[in-house]
């Protein structure tokens, strides 16, 4: 090494540790923003439990089997989860060649050919050529001191682990979806069967009145009007059928198959509510799948905040390179061997800006991702709050339409021993009928929601947090 290169290697040397120190000195520390969740849910009824409903896995907390059987195949066939696990390996792969980035690059290069060349003469040129052959080996190696490749690494990691999350967030709403899906079709099932009874209903009420209109002792108006009834009722019947069709496709496609019929044993009165203790609100922070994606998602600005940072350096390096290179002349092969050894710094000197912008874009990146977890955080505590207050106000609702029904029930059997007594009108008969059949369809609506209401709250606390992505599919 010449003594000009050696000073300039002595410099470098000396400049490596102040560039290292600023380096480290600009690049920032991640630190999770602090959320304050509550101490307590909102509509939340006595003190938190250190158990939480979103411990249980989700067999745990849906006891019919059809509806176990149907999530199952769901979590094994479903193309969304398809989608995020291979997302999850294209964000793995990436991490690979993040990684890649620290350790030493080598090569070859091999080439054979020839070259002319012309020789002037007094009269004429004579061509010579010069067959060669050279083989090359080369590595290069990029010292990472200001922490370029690690926190690039750093960033692929966290989209990575974010992925993890996303594929368990699709999994979580998978569930919910089968779950409030099947007790939607329950729910159909019961309103086809009040359907097809009002239908029932309803043409007794025609042949009734048509004796009465036969007999002379009534007008032919209740005949119609019973008969306009009882044509609306087979509508519903018709209605309820097809909706009930559309929702069964709709569970076959969630759970990755071809519209079908689902099957079902338990009716909708007869699934039962599971208890559903809280547990901590700090632990939702934990749970939630969308929670922790957002996170990952800071983690990673942070880092690239870093990249951006360490792109205000040069970049350091080692180069080598070891060869062989034979040449043919007048018929006679001439080799010869080749080598170098290099380091080398490269660097930015004026950029436009560039640079400067690219970090600002980084920051305000950053400053999104902050947002957009503190709107999560908050988001999930509206829901479980939601869940919660739908719970106890369902419990009411439900009460009071149960004793609206049987109050409707009788008034109806009443209305009808007293028109064919001749003491009421049929006007009576109708009314009483009309107000009995809507009414117990909003008391199977009802029964439905409480069942969703306690699929929501398992949602919205994180719920199968525990599970590992294989063991989804797998009811105990």
């Amino acid at each position: 090494m010449t003594p000009r290169h050696s000073r300039r290697t002595t410099a470098l040397a000396a400049l490596l540790p102040a560039l290292l120190i600023t380096a480290c000195a600009t690049a920032p520390d991640y630190k999770k923003p602090d959320v304050a969740p509550p101490a307590a849910f909102r509509a939340q009824v006595g003190p938190a439990e250190a158990a939480s409903i979103a411990d249980a896995p989700w067999w745990g907390v849906f006891d019919d089997p059809e509806l176990r059987g149907l999530i199952a195949r769901a979590v094994s066939g479903n193309y969304d989860i398809q989608v995020a696990v291979a997302r999850i390996e294209q964000a793995r792969a990436l991490v690979a060649v993040s990684q890649s980035q620290a350790k030493p690059q080598v090569g070859y290069d091999i080439a054979a050919g020839g070259e002319n060349a012309f020789v002037p003469a007094k009269t004429t040129a004579d061509t010579i050529s010069y067959p060669f052959v050279s083989g090359l080996l080369n590595a290069a190696w990029e010292i990472d001191v200001w922490g370029r490749i690690r926190h690039t690494t750093d960033a692929a990691r966290a989209r990575l682990l974010a992925q993890e999350d996303v594929r368990r967030g699709v999994m979580l709403t998978l569930v919910s979806d089968v779950a409030s899906g099947y007790f939607r079709l329950l729910e159909l099932d019961r309103e086809l069967a009040i359907a097809e009874d009002s239908s029932r209903v309803f043409k007794q009420t025609v042949d009734l009145f048509s004796l009465r209109f036969e007999a002379g002792r009534d007008s032919q108006l209740p005949v119609e009007r019973a008969r306009a009834n009882y044509d609306a009722s087979a509508a519903r019947v018709e209605d309820l059928k097809r909706a009930i069709a559309q929702q069964e496709n709709a569970l076959s496609i969630l759970a990755g198959g071809y519209p079908k019929a689902i099957e079902r044993k338990r009716t909708l009165t007869e699934q039962s509510m599971p208890p559903a203790p809280l547990g901590a609100t700090t632990d939702m922070l934990q749970r939630r799948p969308d929670i922790l994606e957002a996170e990952q998602n800071m983690i990673g600005a942070n880092a690239e905040i870093a990249v951006s940072v360490a792109n205000y350096f040069p970049r350091i390096g080692l180069s080598a390179l070891l060869g062989v290179q034979g040449v043919s002349i007048n018929d006679s092969w001439r080799g010869f061997g080749l080598w170098n050894l290099a380091l080398s710094a490269a660097g930015p000197i004026y950029t436009g800006g560039r640079l400067q912008a690219v970090t600002r874009e980084r920051q305000a990146y950053w400053d999104e991702t902050v947002a957009q977890y503190k709107k999560t955080v908050i988001g999930a505590f509206r829901e479980t709050s939601d869940a919660l207050v739908a719970q106890q106000t369902l419990v009411g609702r439900r009460t009071a339409l149960e004793r609206q029904v049987g109050d409707l029930r009788r008034s109806s059997e009443l209305a009808l021993t007293r028109y064919d007594a001749g003491r009421a009108s049929y006007f009576e008969v109708l009314e009483a009928q009309q107000q009995l059949f809507p009414a117990e369809d909003a008391l199977a609506q009802t029964q439905r929601d409480q069942l969703v209401a306690v699929v929501s709250l398992y949602k919205a606390l994180g719920g199968g947090w525990k599970l590992a992505p294989e063991q989804w599919s797998q009811p105990q």
